[in-house]
């Protein structure tokens, strides 16, 4: 089973990608940002046994993806798959 998490920059493109396979849908992800600077991630579903798809973008901000990552694989997901156009 697949879910589709998105960066804050590339809402557009996942939704897009999104849109080719009827039975799936954009996944829940909620990017908190400090007032320092810095940003945590929280995955609002299970990722447990999952392939999980990241779609983000290295150039605008690489540290957003790899956080993303890293809280992927501590929610237990089964593969992860950084989608970087």
């Amino acid at each position: 089973m697949y879910k589709v998490f998105s960066s804050t920059k590339e809402i557009k493109l996942a939704e897009e990608i999104v849109s080719y396979f009827p039975n799936m849908k954009l996944g829940k992800c909620r990017i908190d940002t400090f007032s320092d600077g810095e940003k945590s991630p929280q995955f609002e579903e299970v990722l447990r046994g999952f392939q999980v798809f990241l779609v983000g973008s290295t150039s605008l901000d690489i540290m957003e993806m790899l956080l993303m990552i890293d809280a992927a694989k501590r929610a237990s997901a089964e593969e992860i798959v950084a989608v970087i156009p």
